[in-house]
């Protein structure tokens, strides 16, 4: 992979910010759904993502700015800053030697110098005699991994309180559905065994991050989904069913007669997944809406006169 802050077009003093704005710019643009002629566009676009997985790791980005690390997360000069030679004991030495406990894997896994000590000299762990024969061999660290492929999945608001099967395409080009968990959201992470870099150990895992879009008259509260329905001023006097939308579907709801505006009803089970089971409500606010032609109505009031005090409990 090239140079990260390359890949993704930004300067190296770029801001988290621009960094995210331009993964998301090429993501669009390379995604292979949106490219089925264009065989170069998937391994494009997978460079791009595994650009945006450093940067956008504040101590990967600062490791890789020292020159620690390089373009796919791996330690530079593991083995650098030599000048003293090994000693008989198997303790490095002069002053630019290293310690085994100055090596580290990633910056987080300590490595056992055993596996390379065996390499060099043919030898196991020493135990104070020396390197050769005789010494305890000691544990083989396993082989790696491959890296993880992150991806972002946005997911229609409907589609995501219905848990309804997501289709996603991954960077070798091939697409699969993904089951949504029960309680998903925004930010939510699934793990796709395998879907990730090819290693000596075996392929890293795709991690999917969840956006769920908002809807234009539905919004989510907790496990609840909230609208506001508007209905007419003789169905919040003589009552009446009326037809609402739910994220399953419409259905009728029975209004009752002298219904205030500002009324909440509850519909049951047509909210959110929970995690523990079941699922939210549906609550519906209900807007009276005054007719656009006031003509007809107010010749209907004409001289009548409501006598009630509807602020009294505000004392006002």
């Amino acid at each position: 992979m090239a140079d990260p802050y390359s890949t993704l077009g930004v300067p190296r003093t770029a801001s988290e910010k621009d960094i995210k704005s331009a993964y998301r710019t090429l993501a669009k643009e390379l995604h292979p759904d949106r490219n089925t002629s264009n065989p170069n566009a998937t391994e494009r676009f997978s460079e791009a993502t595994r650009a945006y997985d450093l940067l956008s790791d504040k101590a990967k980005r600062a490791q890789y700015d020292r020159g620690e690390i390089d373009m796919e997360g791996n330690p530079t000069h593991p083995f650098a800053g030599g000048g003293g030679g090994f000693g008989s004991r198997g303790q490095s030495r002069g002053q630019g030697g290293y310690r085994p406990e100055d090596f580290q894997r990633g910056g987080t896994e300590d490595v056992d110098l055993s596996d390379l000590f065996e390499g060099l000299f043919g030898g196991g762990r020493t135990t104070g005699a020396g390197f050769g024969g005789g010494a305890r061999r000691g544990p083989q660290a396993p082989p790696s991994k491959g890296a993880d492929i992150g991806y972002r999945l946005r997911v229609p608001f409907v589609e995501a309180a219905a848990l309804k099967d997501q289709r996603i395409t991954l960077s070798d080009g091939k697409t699969i559905d993904l089951k949504l968990p029960k309680g998903v959201e925004s930010g939510t992470q699934m793990r796709l065994k395998g879907k990730g870099e090819q290693g000596p150990g075996g392929a890293g895992d795709g991690l999917v991050t969840i956006e769920i879009d908002r809807h234009h008259v539905f919004r989510r509260e907790g496990d609840d989904v909230r609208l506001d329905l508007p209905i007419t001023l003789d169905e919040a006097v003589g009552g009446g069913k009326v037809r609402v939308p739910t994220v399953d579907g419409p259905v009728m709801m029975t209004i009752k007669p002298g219904t205030d505006g500002g009324t909440v009803l509850r519909l049951k089970g047509k909210g959110f997944s929970r995690k523990a089971g079941g699922r939210g409500d549906q609550l519906v606010t209900l807007e009276i809406q005054l007719p656009e032609d006031l003509g007809p109505l107010a010749e209907r009031l004409e001289g009548w006169k409501d006598d009630s005090d509807p602020r009294a409990k505000l004392g006002v």
